[in-house]
């Protein structure tokens, strides 16, 4: 698996209230000539997540992860573990990936 050197892997809250920021950070990387990825590119319902999301990552050189809003669910009261998890796993894939993959760059929102 190759990295592509404009490729940047976004994790932030896919929600309503979060939409308008993150179309602006699509178009904020998109402007600085680098290409936007998230799990939200590929609409597979027989994919599974995970191995999406290993695709996507492998993918990327850069990733932009933004935590900020990984409080408890208001219906359930559990805590939303999707972001953390797609953090650790770009980490994951910095520290034991591949030849070439330790050139990972995470970058702050």
């Amino acid at each position: 698996m190759s990295t592509s050197s404009d490729a940047v892997f976004i994790n932030v809250p896919f929600d309503r209230r979060y939409e308008k920021l993150f179309e602006a950070l699509v178009f904020a990387v998109h402007d600085c000539g680098f290409e936007a990825r998230s799990a939200r590119e590929q609409d597979d319902g027989s994919q599974v997540r995970l191995d999406k999301l290993y695709e996507i990552i492998g993918e990327c050189r850069f990733g932009i992860h933004d935590l900020s809003r990984t409080g408890l669910d208001t219906t359930y009261r559990l805590p939303r573990f999707n972001m953390p998890l797609e953090l650790g796993i770009f980490l994951g894939a910095k520290k034991f990936g591949w030849p070439g993959a330790g050139s990972k760059v995470v970058l702050d929102p």
